[in-house]
Parts: C-alpha cells; structure tokens; sequence
C-alpha cells in the first residue's frame, strides 16, 4: 500500500492539473525532503532502506565530501550535469577547464540539495549566466525536477534553487528563452505515464506554463502518445519542434515493454500550441530533434531509434492530406546501429555537419550534410572507437571540438533501461573535412570513488577567452 498510494496520488494530480484549466496548470512546487536531514541518522537510514519497486524511498542525500576548489581560471569551461553513483550522495555540476594546457583539472563541485535524481540534460540561458539542469528520475523521490546555478562567476557557480511542475515529470531538453527563462520537455505526466508536457519558465526561473494548455492541444495529444524528448525553437520563424521517445512509466518494474513513439509536434511558439502532429513510420523512439543552422527550409534532423535512421523534417511544407510538415528520410546509418536505445545529436553552427552518438553500438557518428540530398558519412562504421555508451554531446563555441559524455541511463534493478557506460568525457579534435579524432578524456570514476563515482550525462561549455561568453545556442 505505501507504494501504491503515491502513484495513485501522482495520478490524480495529473488528472486534476489536466481537466482544471491553465490557472492550474501553470502552478509549480519546491518541497524540501519528505525525510529530514538528521545529522548521524542520515547514513543509517540510506543504509537500511530497501529497494522499492518504482518509487525510491525519499531520503536526504548524505553529506559531500570535502573537497578545495581550484584557483585556475580557464577560457574554456565545461559544466557537467552529473549523479552520484551511489544515489546516496548529493548530486552536483563538477566545473572542469577545458583549455588545453589544462584539460581536465576540476576547478569546482556545486552540489543540489537532494540525490538520486539522475541528473539528465543541462541548458545556458541566453545571457550565459545562468545553467538549467533537469532530473530525469526525481519523481521516485519525490524531488524537484529543475535545478538552477548562477554562473556570473563562471569559476564558482551557486547552487540558485529549484522547483517542480505539478502537471509533468522526467525531465529533458532545454531552451533558453531570448528575454530570459527557458522552455523544458518533460517526458512523463506527474505520475511519469504518458502524456508529458512543454513547461515555461520566466526570467525569474518560474514556471508560467504547462503546454498544451489548450482544447485543440490537449486533443491532439490524446490522439497519439505524447512523450516529448527532443526540443528545438526558432524564434525569428515562430516555431518549435518536440520529439516523441518513450512513456517513461513503461520503462520502469513491472512493465509489459517499453512503449516509444513515432511522432514529432510542430508548435506555434508565440501561441504556444501545436499545430500539427508529423510521423516517422516505424520509428520507434523520436529522441532527438535540431534544426539545421542557416538552413533556408528551417529544415531539423530528428533521430529515429529503432530504425538507426536520421531523418528530415520541414516545418513549412505540408503534407499529402493538407497538415503542416513533413518527414524524409536522410541516411541509414546500418543494421548494427538499429535498436540502439539511444540517438542523440549536435551540429557545428554553419549547419554544414551534423554528429550523432549511438548508445549501445558504442559509437559516434559523423555526417556532412551540407547537400540534404547526397549527405556524406565521415565516420568508419566498422571501427571500434573508445567509448563505451555514448551519450550527450556538445561542438565547442570555438567549433574544433566535440565533447562527448560516456553515460545515458542506468535505473538499476528498479527499470529495463541500463546502458554500458565508462563514464567518461571525451574531447574529440573536429577535422578540416568534418571528421573526427579522439584526443583525450576525463575520468568520473576516479576523483569522486568516495560518492560510489559519478554519472555525467550531459555539459555546457562556455569560452570566455575574449572577455565575453560564448556558448552554443542551438
């Protein structure tokens, strides 16, 4: 019964948040622990606490070991959004130089006040001063979902606070806002079943929506499974795009198999409303979704999972029965990159190459797309590189690097998703022709072994080598 009722609890939020109109919707929670911090009781009972099928029992994080910050001030700054290995410790974003006389020297640590949230995707706001980063699993917890950090001082970064939408869990892809704030998909409902939602937040880093908000939307998500993953906005054209991956509950003890998507939302961005729904056939997981920089179409690449496949959307086309975009196929990476669990993307700003990493293949995938209709592959499908899990990746501001995270998902014995990992970060040197060369990497194992390791899914990079900032908005 103890956890049956959360689940039922969770539900009927959903429920009440999803018939009761936007005042509802747009309200948000920052809860501190169920289970207070209790100096010397603490350890005792992350200890004896058991296993709990799908929820997690909500204990305080222990404390962080000690650890002195570094006087080094790099031009180029890598921020990781990383768990604690043992779900026991705090999480934290881990500051690292990235300069090359000084690649991977830890600079600072700045711990959340809560564990176990598998840190997932982090986001810069568009004046580069402050980071976003989402739990994807805090709903076992019953933890804050979004957590913000101050890097006005790029050296120090503060823990600044957090918050929870009451709509929607399992956090994902971020957007920073042009007049400050983010948008943030969120794959899961607030009991993580289907039906997630597109969450705003204002300058002020509070929510202001859980979209669609809508008849027509909330229509159109009932029609087909509505699991936003992947995210991207143009702001001068008014458009965005979601992608569809998977229901988060399905991919928890006990299930009947993971249930993914096929689909992509085309969203008004002004109206914040979707305007169509665009299919990949056989998909099986739409987990990414980028456009294309510079392109004339506001063409985007969407990753289709199951069928190894990236794809072509264009947003203004429209369709044979009349709807507004389109799907095309754009290159077949091969039978041993299908079912892959994981595709995820990033592009250098000119559009001209795109770079994909393939979960379970153990591989990343290079793409001269420069032509959408003969694109090139840059990569030796054959190799075996030195990764293990690939993840999360990023091109550098200064675009001569890609930076690479060696970790996805592990739900351990409570979930069907647990991907080989080494959790590493590697710098890889982007080539002349756009290919790659691995260079060197950052051990997470190692320097954090007295909080079990870590899991660093995801990064930004900010260079300030110019006295500005400069990061990647796309």
């Amino acid at each position: 019964m103890g956890i049956r009722f959360p689940l039922v609890a969770l539900a009927f939020v959903a429920y009440c948040g999803f018939t009761s109109g936007s005042p509802v919707a747009k309200a948000q929670l920052s809860l501190p622990p169920l289970i207070p911090a209790i100096p010397g009781v603490s350890d005792l009972i992350n200890n004896l606490s058991p296993a709990l099928p799908i929820l997690r029992v909500p204990t305080p994080p222990l404390a962080s070991p000690p650890f002195t910050p570094s006087t080094l001030k790099p031009k180029k700054i890598g921020y990781f959004w990383t768990g604690s290995n043992d779900k026991q410790h705090k999480d934290f974003l881990a500051t690292y130089s990235l300069d090359d006389d000084t690649f991977g020297t830890l600079i600072d640590i700045t711990d959340v006040p809560s564990s176990g949230n598998e840190p997932h995707h982090l986001g810069i706001s568009a004046d580069g001063k402050t980071l976003l980063g989402g739990g994807l699993l805090s709903l076992l917890k019953t933890q804050d979902t979004a957590y913000f950090f101050d890097i006005t001082d790029p050296y120090r970064p503060k823990f600044k606070k957090s918050n929870r939408a009451l709509l929607a869990s399992i956090a994902d892809e971020i957007r920073a806002k042009p007049d400050g704030g983010f948008f943030m998909t969120y794959m899961g409902s607030a009991a993580g079943t289907n039906l997630g939602r597109l969450v705003e937040f204002d300058k002020n880093f509070d929510i202001i929506g859980q979209y669609p908000e809508d008849v027509a939307g909330n229509l159109n998500i009932l029609k087909d499974q509505f699991s936003p993953h992947g995210l991207t906005i143009d702001y001068g054209k008014k458009i965005g795009l979601t992608s569809d991956y998977v229901v988060p509950l399905s991919t928890l003890h006990p299930s009947l198999g993971i249930q993914r998507a096929n689909t992509l939302r085309l969203w008004n961005i002004d109206k914040r409303t979707i305007i169509s729904t665009i299919t990949i056939p056989n998909g099986g997981g739409i987990q990414d979704v980028k456009f294309i920089p510079g392109n004339r179409e506001t063409a985007a690449i969407a990753t289709a999972v199951h069928l190894g496949q990236v794809w072509i959307i264009y947003p203004f086309r429209i369709d044979d029965n009349g709807n507004q975009g389109t799907a095309e196929l754009l290159y077949d990476f091969g039978e041993r990159f299908r079912d892959a669990t994981a595709i995820y993307s990033d592009l250098t700003e000119d559009g001209k190459y795109a770079y994909f990493t393939i979960t379970t293949a153990n591989h990343i995938a290079a793409l001269d797309i420069s032509d959408l209709s003969n694109p090139k592959r840059l990569d030796d499908p054959n190799e075996t590189q030195p990764v293990v899990g690939p993840h999360f990746l990023r091109v550098t501001p200064d675009q001569k690097h890609l930076i690479v995270c060696d970790y996805f998902v592990q739900q351990d014995d409570i979930g069907l998703i647990n991907t080989a990992a080494d959790y590493k970060v590697h710098q890889l040197n982007i080539n002349e022709d756009g290919s790659l060369t691995f260079s060197k990497f950052i051990d997470f194992v190692q320097p954090f072994s007295k909080r079990g390791g870590a899991r660093p899914h995801s990064t930004v990079i900010l260079d300030v080598s110019d006295g500005g900032r400069k990061f990647n908005p796309y």
